[in-house]
């Protein structure tokens, strides 16, 4: 019961420094367990491709096998034998990607990696059949990985992603953080805490594959918005909003003017209809 409670405890810690900007706790304000959990950005970096993993199926892939240069790539470092934080935050992702009106496979792919070596093939299959049970759209692309702890310390720094092992309880404490990748690999935007939003995920995914996906109305939509990393939203952005406003308004000007135009041309004399004269009578 204690040894539960503790882990509670930490798992929660775990996910208030989630959602709170890197300023705002101090070193010494962080619990003694948490002084390795972090995430340092490295936005605009590219994923090293060859990293090898063994999927659920039991197949061994490489990292690259995820980019196919046309589809962003929504990428989640978790454990599976997690008791509380991953669960709470496959749980969102999952919530989110129901209420997307985009499945994953057709306009985005998904990829979970295990950090934790010792976990194996059965465990991230039952860990996916649960989640693809649950998002209810049947057999989407969302593979969950496992790996060697030299791919595993491959990614993690690559990413940024520092974790620690807690020797009192067993189990790893690490941030939650979802990362969105460009369909080449380049790393595009983090997303932190455990609530994501359809709209979050579907403007970060818009950026991420610089218009690949989506309809233009999406790519006009994302325009008016910007990224605020304190935050972690898309906010509107006032001066697009308005910048677009006025290009509206120069359209629907030069097209009243058009009309106005075509009407008083068509009401002429020139554009009149003449009728041919008649001879008179003789």
């Amino acid at each position: 019961m204690l040894r539960r409670l503790y882990i509670c405890t930490i798992a929660a810690a775990i996910g208030l420094v989630a959602l709170l900007p890197p300023s705002v706790l101090s070193a010494e304000q962080v619990p003694e367990e948490l002084r390795g959990v972090d995430v340092v950005e490295h936005l605009g970096e590219i994923v090293p491709t060859e990293l090898e993993f063994t999927d659920h199926t039991g197949a061994t892939v490489r990292l690259g096998d995820f980019l196919d240069g046309e589809r962003p790539v929504i990428l989640t470092l978790n454990y599976y034998g997690c008791p509380m934080l991953c669960g709470l935050q496959l749980n969102a992702l999952t919530d989110t990607l129901r209420e997307l009106d985009w499945t994953a496979g057709e306009k985005f792919r998904v990829v979970t990696i295990s950090f934790a070596p010792d976990e194996e093939t059965e465990l991230a299959a039952a860990k996916r059949a649960s989640h693809l049970e649950s998002l209810g759209r049947g057999e989407v692309d969302w593979s969950f990985l496992t790996g060697s702890q030299a791919s595993i310390d491959r990614i993690t720094e690559m990413l940024g992603y520092e974790y620690e092992f807690i020797e009192e309880t067993g189990e790893y404490a690490h941030p939650s953080v979802v990362m969105i990748l460009s369909p080449n690999g380049t790393v595009s935007r983090y997303l932190y805490g455990l609530v994501y939003g359809p709209q979050n995920l579907r403007f970060s995914l818009l950026e991420a594959s610089e218009g690949r996906i989506g309809s233009t109305v999406d790519r006009i939509i994302l325009g008016c918005y910007m990224y605020d990393p304190l935050s972690g939203e898309y906010i509107q952005n006032a001066w697009a909003i308005m910048r677009l406003g006025g290009v509206l308004t120069v359209v629907l000007i030069t097209l009243l003017l058009f009309l106005l135009w075509r009407t008083d041309l068509g009401s002429s004399p020139a554009s009149r209809d003449v009728r041919p004269l008649q001879d008179e009578p003789r």
